[in-house]
């Protein structure tokens, strides 16, 4: 495959096994962020699902193995990475349509159709307030040129009616995303990502619904790991967390 050869890449297991993704060994890595961003999409089999900068797949196959019977497309700005998306799904035997392009230049069979759910991962830093990576595929994926007002338009009018639009983010962005959210998004929902009890928010999960009349409504945070500090190696994720990593549970945000 073009842009990256075999010793490029890890083989990595997501889902406790279920699922194999290959990403760079130096690039752009998934984490655990698309995992829990994939486990809080309330969708159902059969409808449509729309991941913005979908890298190499993780979201939608995460996704996709949780719910099968699931219509996805994934849009990625690096020909690369979408490669290589298409290629972990062909692994995986999960059908996900990758096209590559610009977000905020869909090609026209996109911009003809509407999606029951978009999700995205966008960029956490602002390019203006750092320094770029020396890699290209990571330094788009961690900061990028899209601004995060044009990630939302553009899934604002991918949506259907009554449609879920789902985002993780740094917390300390979580202004921007309100702010770029218009009259046709409400019933805001917004899960705090906590690393430790009694730790401070680093990333939040904002799910909105278009069409929807909901008052905003903050949860209480989700957190990540076990103990008030790091004391061993080893895996210290709380047993709500393990489920949705290991055994590719939902994490649910009642919308």
């Amino acid at each position: 495959m073009a842009g990256f050869s075999d010793s490029d890449l890890t083989c990595d297991r997501f889902l406790g096994g279920q699922l194999t993704i290959a990403q760079p060994r130096h690039g752009y890595r998934a984490g655990v962020d698309p995992v829990l961003l994939a486990a809080t999409v309330p969708a159902l089999p059969g409808q449509s699902v729309l991941d913005l900068g979908c890298g190499a797949g993780a979201a939608s196959l995460c996704l996709g193995r949780r719910l099968p019977g699931l219509h996805l497309t994934g849009v990625e700005l690096q020909q690369d990475y979408a490669d290589l998306a298409r290629r972990n799904a062909e692994t995986n035997a999960i059908e996900l349509t990758v096209v590559t392009a610009d977000l905020r230049r869909l090609p026209a069979e996109l911009r003809a159709r509407i999606f029951d759910h978009v999700i995205a991962n966008p960029p956490y830093f602002q390019r203006s307030r750092g320094t770029a990576s020396g890699d290209p595929g990571r330094d788009a994926a961690l900061a990028g040129e899209t601004p995060l007002v044009d990630w939302v338009a553009t899934a604002t009018l991918r949506l259907a009616p009554t449609g879920y639009l789902t985002l993780i983010q740094k917390a300390d962005r979580l202004c921007d995303i309100l702010s770029a959210f218009d009259h046709r998004l409400g019933s805001v929902v917004i899960l705090p990502l906590s690393p430790r009890p009694g730790r401070a928010a680093e990333l939040v999960i904002v799910q909105a619904r278009k069409g929807g009349r909901a008052a905003l409504r903050l949860l209480a945070p989700l957190v990540l790991h076990e103990g008030d500090r790091h004391e061993r190696d080893g895996e210290s994720y709380t047993d709500r967390v393990r489920a949705i990593l290991r055994d590719g549970a939902a994490l649910m945000l009642k919308n």
